[in-house]
């Protein structure tokens, strides 16, 4: 039986709020157990967290971007850190630096690193001790780029879309 997207997004959320407690709204695993999502698509609302998938292309294929934005998780996490992850030798390497988290966080890194390194992790951390301890609270993963992730030729239509995503994600117009 196939679902549709909103049906999957809404039985993760039901799960995720079965299996955890905390904060109004806020990702929090009992126990200190990390709780571990399957992103799955190009646009992953859960507990007022989102994520959203784009790409900038490039004149030179290798060249292109690829642009996760991660909304909503200031107030319930400290940092935030995404890795990129070989399946078979589960070797890893970060996309970039963790990061404090803010209103919206970008990470973007080349479309060519998805060859070798196509999982991508997003570790949540709730306080900067947990990161430190690499004991991340929440971690969504994705098995390589959304196959429905939009592309684009400009930055500014980039950052348009990812914006406009994130506002309809969340219910608005």
């Amino acid at each position: 039986m196939l679902l549709s997207r909103k049906t999957t997004v809404r039985l993760a959320a039901l799960v995720l709020a079965a299996t955890t407690f905390g904060r109004a709204g806020a990702l929090a695993p009992a126990a200190a157990q990390a709780v571990e999502l399957h992103g799955e698509s190009d646009v992953f609302v859960t507990a007022g967290l989102a994520i959203v998938w784009g790409v900038l292309r490039a004149p030179a294929g290798e060249e292109a971007q690829v642009v996760i934005r991660i909304t909503g998780a200031r107030g319930s996490y400290a940092h935030v850190r995404v890795d990129a992850v070989d399946p078979f030798t589960r070797a890893r390497q970060p996309v970039g630096p963790a990061a404090p988290v803010t209103e919206i966080v970008d990470v973007r890194s080349p479309r060519s690193t998805f060859g070798d390194f196509p999982r991508r992790e997003i570790h949540l951390y709730r306080t900067t001790e947990d990161w430190r301890a690499d004991a991340p609270a929440v971690t969504i993963y994705y098995l390589g780029v959304p196959d429905t992730t939009p592309e684009f030729t400009s930055e500014s239509a980039l950052l348009r879309y990812l914006a406009s995503a994130v506002t309809k994600a969340r219910g608005g117009p």
